[in-house]
Parts: structure tokens; C-alpha cells; sequence
């Protein structure tokens, strides 16, 4: 693509990328193939213009802690709040910074709920005592970039759906109740034969899919009896884990157990 020139007020070149004579529309759609974290976030640094079309409630919807913010659309200071708006398949970006208290959250739609830091424990959810979970799953969704902490019961409880966990933090604080205490629980009743499913944003969304399952990637979890509990059909598979300095990172996936015929 050639490049474009045009003359400044002191008669000077100025070099002007083609993509910027596209309309809003163009580049919107353009923006919305990209990832939201890094990708669509560098966007938003570039210019006036790309923030707000990268940063529209069409691509995701922010809990912002600033009242300035407020006033731009798809700006939420409550996760309850952006859940409730969500359409299906909207991703919720959570600004880092400050701990934000959630409990009980129950998302029956597709949704993928987002950390708006550059790392996981820059964005912290907490749970507190007297809420069973911080976020109850009835649908397929995806949670990344984010650090969960239960003071008692469990982070992220799975009823149905595809849950899929990706560079996270789960932590159950230390209690003498820590028999009672799991980053993870499903209860989904059964799904059909496990597959590899897709961890990008915008894939796995399909409402025909109704396999109940978890898919847990590089992920550091802490506390509580065990990493994930579950019952009926489902079963812990393919455990991985890596061992750093300081803590340790699991894959694993949690699907039903394959029966073999003799």
C-alpha cells in the first residue's frame, strides 16, 4: 500500500497512514479480530480516535473504580452490573488496581471476563466468607488474567458449560475450614466424550455445544483440600505442572471419564 502525504499549515510533508482514511465502522471490524489483551490494548494507545473505537462497548464492556470514567459508554463500576448488560459473547475487561469484592455471581450466558493488568495478581477478586462461590458458571465462559480468592468455599463453581481458566491465580486463604475449600467445583452432571477445545476469545461460544467440561492452563493455584473437586462423571485428566521459584503452574483438564470396552 503506497504511502500518503499531505501538507501541513508551514507547507511541510507529513506522512498519513492509509488505514486512518478508513471510517469508524471499517476499523471497528478490523479491531475486533484482534485479542483483547495485548493486542486491542496497544491499539487504544495509539491515538484519540483508536481508544475510543477499540475501547466501544461492541468489543467489551470495563468496571472502572474512576467516576470520570463513567461517563463513556460501556463503563461499569460493579461486575454485576456489566453481566447484567452483557450480550452473549461480550468479553468484560476488569481495570486493575484495588480489590474488587464479588460473591455469589452467578453468568448464565457466554462471557469471558478479562484482567485489565499486565499480570494476574494485578487485578484481584475476592470472595468473602458467607458466599459459597465468587462466580457460578451456567454457561460456557472463559475467565483469564485474573486472581480469584475465596476466604472459605471455592472461586470459580462449574454447574455447566465449558469453563476455560487461562493464566490465572486461584487462591484459598489458609483457614482451620480448609477441608471445605476448593479453587475449583463442578457439579456439571456429565458431558459427552472430552475434546481440546479452543482458548481464544470468540471461539467455544457456540450455543449447539453443550459439553460440560473445564480446561485449566497455565494457571497457579493455592489452598483449599484440592485443586478441583467434582462428581458424577467428570474426572480430573492430563495434570500438568511446572514448578518456578516461588509457586507452582498446573494444566489440566476435567472432563468424563473414558470408558474402555474389553
Amino acid at each position: 500500500m503506497g504511502k500518503r502525504w499531505r501538507e501541513n499549515a508551514a507547507g511541510g510533508a507529513v506522512f498519513r497512514s492509509p488505514v486512518n482514511s478508513l471510517d469508524d465502522g471499517c476499523l471497528m471490524h478490523i479491531f475486533s479480530f484482534l485479542s483483547p489483551i495485548p493486542d486491542r490494548y496497544n491499539m487504544a494507545l495509539v491515538c484519540h480516535r483508536w481508544r475510543y473505537l477499540a475501547c466501544h462497548p461492541r468489543h467489551w464492556l470495563r468496571i472502572e473504580r474512576s467516576i470520570k470514567s463513567l461517563a463513556e459508554p460501556g463503563v461499569y463500576l460493579t461486575l454485576e452490573a456489566a453481566i447484567s448488560d452483557a450480550r452473549p459473547g461480550d468479553t468484560i475487561l476488569i481495570a486493575s488496581g484495588g480489590n474488587h469484592i464479588v460473591g455469589n455471581i452467578q453468568i448464565t450466558k457466554p462471557l469471558c471476563l478479562m484482567g485489565g493488568g499486565k499480570l494476574p495478581d494485578d487485578t484481584i477478586l475476592t470472595c468473602l466468607r458467607g458466599s459459597e462461590s465468587a462466580f457460578e458458571f451456567l454457561s460456557t465462559c472463559k475467565v483469564a488474567n485474573l486472581t480469584v480468592r475465596a476466604e472459605l468455599g471455592c472461586c470459580l463453581l462449574h454447574r455447566s458449560g465449558r469453563l476455560i481458566v487461562e493464566a490465572c491465580i486461584l487462591q484459598c486463604e489458609e483457614n482451620p475450614l480448609d477441608y471445605l475449600s476448593f479453587p475449583i467445583v463442578s457439579t456439571a452432571p456429565g458431558c459427552t466424550p472430552f475434546a481440546q477445545l479452543p482458548l481464544k476469545e470468540g471461539e467455544g461460544f457456540s450455543s449447539s455445544a453443550r459439553t460440560d467440561s473445564v480446561v485449566v492452563s497455565n494457571t497457579r493455584i493455592e489452598g483449599g483440600a484440592k485443586a478441583v473437586s467434582t462428581n458424577g462423571n467428570l474426572v480430573l485428566q492430563h495434570v500438568r505442572a511446572m514448578y518456578a521459584r516461588t509457586s507452582i503452574f498446573f494444566w489440566f483438564e476435567v472432563g468424563e471419564k473414558v470408558r474402555v470396552s474389553l
